[in-house]
C-alpha cells in the first residue's frame, strides 16, 4: 500500500472515532450527571491536550520522525478511550480528556493532521495538490459522517440487547478507542519517504513564508475562536436539549452533516480551480455563518435540522483550499512547520472557548455559542478576503511574457 493510502485509511478511521465522540460526549457527560458549565470543562481539556499534541509535533515532529510521531499519538488516544470509561468524577474526566486528547469539535483536526499534511504534498505534482486534499478531506468527513452514525449504537444495544444506559455507552466508547488503535497499526506500514531529510526549518523559515504565516495565523485565532463555540458535542448538546431528540436522532442529523461536508470539498475543488483558492475560502464561509444564526429561532427540529444542513453543505469548502493554501504558499522543508503553527492556532482556540461556552449555555441561553460563534466567524471571512485577496498561490499567478 503506498504512502498515501495508508494516510488515507488512517485518517479516515480516526475520522470514525472523531466522528463518533463528537456527537455523543455531551450527551453521554449528561447521562452521568455532568452540568453544560462542567461539559464545557471536559470538551476544552481535551481539546487542550490536542493542542499540546499539536505544539510537539510542529517543533519536534520532523526530528522525532514523522511516522513515530504518528505512532504515539494514536496509541495515546486509544488508551485516552479506555480511560474515559472507567473515570466518573469531573477532575478525573478532565484529566483523561486532556491526556487521551479527547475530541469533542466532531471534526479531526489534531496532531495527526499536521504531519498527513506536511506529508501529502510531497506525493503529488502542484497541480494535483488541491484535489489531492480534497479527497483525503472527502474521505475524513465520510468517516465523521459514520462515526456520527456509531453514535446511534447506545440506543440500539439498549433496544436490540438490553444492555443499561451506561454500560450502552461504554461499549460505543470502546469502539472509538479501538478504531485510533487500528489506525496506529496503520501507520507503522508508512515508508521512510515519509520523513523529511531536511533540518528543522523553525528558525529559518523564509522571509515571504514568515510573513504569510503570521497573518493568516492571527486570522485563524479568531476563525478557531469562533469554531470552538460551534463544535460538535456542543452543537449536538444543543439540539438534545432544544428539541428533546434522542442521541440516534442526532446521529442521523450529523450522519448527513458530514455527508454534506464530503461533497462539498469535491466541490471546493471545482471552485477553487475556477475562482481561486481565497475567494472559494470567503464567499462559501459567510453564507454558512448565517444560516447557522437562523438555527436557534427555527420552530421545529425539522426546520433547523434543515437549515443546520445547509449550512454543513457550506462550511467546509475552506477546508482542502485553506491547507492548499499554506502548503502553497511555503517552501516544502517548512511544510511541517507551517501546517503545525496554523493548527496550533486553531486548536488553541478550539480549546478555549468550550470554557466559556459551557458557562453562557447555563447562565445566559442554550444558544448563546452558535450565536457568538457564527458572527466572529463572519468578521474572519471579511479580514481574511481583506489580507490575501491579492497573495496567490503559484498555479494561480499569470505567467510571465
Amino acid at each position: 500500500m503506498s504512502d498515501r493510502l495508508i494516510l488515507y485509511a488512517a485518517a479516515f478511521l480516526r475520522a470514525l472515532a472523531t466522528g463518533l465522540m463528537g456527537v455523543l460526549l455531551g450527551i453521554y457527560l449528561d447521562k452521568i450527571a455532568f452540568t453544560p458549565a462542567e461539559i464545557g470543562l471536559v470538551i476544552g481539556s481535551g481539546l487542550t491536550g490536542a493542542a499540546l499534541s499539536t505544539l510537539i509535533v510542529t517543533f519536534l515532529g520532523d526530528r522525532l520522525g514523522r511516522r513515530w510521531s504518528l505512532l504515539v499519538i494514536g496509541v495515546a488516544s486509544a488508551a485516552g478511550g479506555v480511560a474515559l470509561i472507567v473515570t466518573s468524577s469531573i477532575t478525573a474526566v478532565c484529566v483523561v480528556a486532556f491526556i487521551g486528547m479527547v475530541n469533542g469539535m466532531g471534526r479531526d483536526r489534531g496532531a495527526s493532521l499536521v504531519l498527513e499534511q506536511a506529508i501529502l504534498p510531497g506525493t503529488v505534482t502542484p497541480e494535483r495538490r488541491t484535489r489531492v486534499f480534497a479527497w483525503y478531506n472527502v474521505l475524513q468527513d465520510m468517516g465523521h459522517a459514520l462515526g456520527g452514525v456509531l453514535a446511534a449504537m447506545p440506543v440500539m444495544l439498549r433496544e436490540t440487547a438490553g444492555a443499561g444506559v451506561l454500560a450502552s455507552f461504554h461499549a460505543t466508547v470502546a469502539v472509538y478507542a479501538g478504531l485510533f488503535l487500528l489506525s496506529a497499526l496503520l501507520y507503522s506500514g508508512l515508508s521512510s519517504a515519509v520523513e523529511t531529510h531536511e533540518p528543522t526549518a523553525t528558525a529559518k523559515l523564509a522571509p515571504h513564508s514568515r510573513r504569510v504565516l503570521w497573518k493568516i495565523s492571527s486570522l485563524f485565532a479568531l476563525d478557531s475562536l469562533a469554531g470552538g463555540f460551534l463544535g460538535t458535542a456542543l452543537l449536538a448538546y444543543f439540539f438534545y436539549q432544544r428539541f428533546a431528540v434522542d442521541e440516534a436522532t442526532i446521529a442521523i442529523l450529523f450522519f448527513f452533516a458530514r455527508v454534506a461536508n464530503a461533497a462539498s470539498h469535491l466541490g471546493a475543488a471545482w471552485l477553487a480551480a475556477r475562482f481561486g483558492l481565497v475567494n472559494t475560502m470567503v464567499f462559501t464561509h459567510i453564507p454558512s455563518s448565517i444560516l447557522l444564526m437562523t438555527v436557534p429561532f427555527a420552530p421545529s427540529f425539522e426546520v433547523a435540522a434543515l437549515l443546520f444542513l445547509l449550512r454543513e453543505g457550506l462550511v467546509e469548502m475552506d477546508v482542502p483550499t485553506r491547507q492548499s493554501y499554506i502548503m502553497a504558499m511555503v517552501r516544502p522543508e517548512e511544510r511541517t512547520f507551517a501546517s503545525g503553527i496554523t493548527h496550533l492556532v486553531r486548536m488553541g482556540g478550539w480549546a478555549t472557548a468550550p470554557f466559556f461556552a459551557g458557562f453562557l449555555m447555563q447562565g445566559l441561553a442554550l444558544a448563546t455559542p452558535l450565536l457568538i460563534g457564527a458572527g466572529m466567524k463572519i468578521v474572519y471571512d471579511i479580514a481574511l478576503y481583506k489580507a490575501f485577496r491579492h497573495l496567490k498561490p503559484p498555479e494561480e499567478q499569470l505567467p510571465v511574457r
